[in-house]
């Protein structure tokens, strides 16, 4: 699955964890992601991540 890193803060999105606190299950891909969901760590919104290369 992808992961996805917030460019601001270098928070990583992992699809297999998800964001349980907020309310996003693991398996989640970040495309199936709510658009009003933002970075739990520093609050900027989905268009700040970019698909990261691991």
């Amino acid at each position: 699955m992808q992961k996805y890193v917030c460019i601001p803060c270098g928070y990583i999105y992992d699809p297999e964890k998800g964001d349980p606190d907020n309310g996003i299950e693991p398996g989640t891909v970040f495309e199936d992601i709510p658009d009003d969901w933002v970075c739990p760590i520093c609050g900027v919104g989905k268009d700040q991540f970019e698909p990261i290369d691991e």
